[in-house]
């Protein structure tokens, strides 16, 4: 009997550790630093924002969050590393539309970015804007489009990589104008404005974050917005729309996780990313980069992803591209 009564404590025992054990492990995230894995070269957009948010979660949990950048691929060379991460909320990646996008533009991808990842927050919704060197002869996406006409295939323009929103913003271009220009990938943006400033390169549609800063600082041109209404970021910029009816290319940036990270985990960093976003330092510095923060459950991030996912394919139908 007091060997039976001894086993049933010790099912007990085990039973509470397992109801228990993962809010313990809640309670304790995170303990050391966290890597948080972004797709594309420093000084881009995507890894300023990250910074921004970076250093917000850092100071929240006292814990570093360490950017690190795993450029390449159009941001599919980080999002596998994190689907083959280990499900502890240690590893994160930075989710941008390139992750609904490479879904249907790449064919021989080696995971599916909505079954192998989670939603864990979003961060903002942001538009591309249309920028060209200076040397270029035109001021206005009519003229653009009528220079392209009138030297086709001798325009290039420059994208963070395939699968991107800024290259499939390019695509979209040229399907609905008619025009013929060439495509350049980048390993990131940040890394072909040099190219764009001595016009090796003519154009990038790029996020916003990146193109505002290069125009701010007089060295390239700006034309317009891919949004549909004009952005409150730069209200002076005339959308793309404005020319080229129904033309829109507008992004989100947000974070994921390997599949299997504790649902507990992933409510802790939402929560801290969402109020990082109702913070007013990060709000400034976000909107001062033509960001839009969008706070969101876990859920709600999932649907926009799948929803964005459903979006893009049918801009890559439309476009015919693919990547094999």
């Amino acid at each position: 009997m007091k060997s039976l009564r001894a086993a049933i404590i010790g099912v007990i025992g085990l039973v509470g550790l397992a109801t228990s054990g993962a809010p313990a492990i809640a309670a304790d995230y995170p303990n050391r630093p966290v890597r948080w894995l972004i797709g594309f070269a420093a000084g881009g957009p995507v890894d300023v924002v990250a910074r921004i948010m970076s250093q917000s979660l850092s100071e929240h949990f006292g814990q570093q969050f360490v950017v690190e950048n795993r450029a390449g691929s159009g941001g599919n060379i980080a999002a596998a590393t994190a689907v083959n991460s280990p499900a502890d909320g240690y590893t994160l990646l930075f989710v941008a539309p390139n992750n609904a996008i490479s879904t249907s533009l790449y064919k021989h991808l080696a995971f599916d970015f909505i079954r192998d990842t989670v939603p864990v927050a979003s961060i903002m919704q942001l538009t591309n804007m249309l920028v060209v060197s200076k040397d270029m002869p035109v001021k206005t996406v009519a003229e653009f489009i009528d220079y392209c006409k009138a030297n086709p295939g001798k325009v290039s323009y420059a994208s963070s990589g395939y699968g991107t929103s800024v290259h499939m913003s390019g695509e979209l271009f040229k399907a609905m104008t008619g025009i013929n220009m060439v495509h350049v990938p980048y390993r990131g943006s940040a890394i072909a404005y040099p190219d764009i400033m001595s016009n090796k390169v003519q154009l990038i549609f790029d996020n916003l974050p990146g193109a505002l800063e290069q125009t701010r600082a007089g060295n390239l041109r700006a034309l317009g917005v891919t949004s549909l209404q004009r952005w409150p970021g730069v209200p002076d910029i005339p959308t793309i729309a404005e020319t080229v009816p129904g033309f829109e290319s507008v992004g989100f940036y947000g974070i994921s996780a390997p599949k299997g990270t504790p649902p507990e985990i992933v409510e802790t960093l939402n929560r801290a990313v969402n109020e990082a976003l109702r913070d007013p330092k990060v709000v400034e510095r976000l909107t001062a980069i033509g960001g839009i923060p969008k706070p969101m459950t876990p859920v709600e991030f999932g649907k926009l992803i799948a929803d964005e996912t459903e979006k893009w394919r049918k801009v890559v139908e439309f476009a015919g591209v693919s990547v094999d």
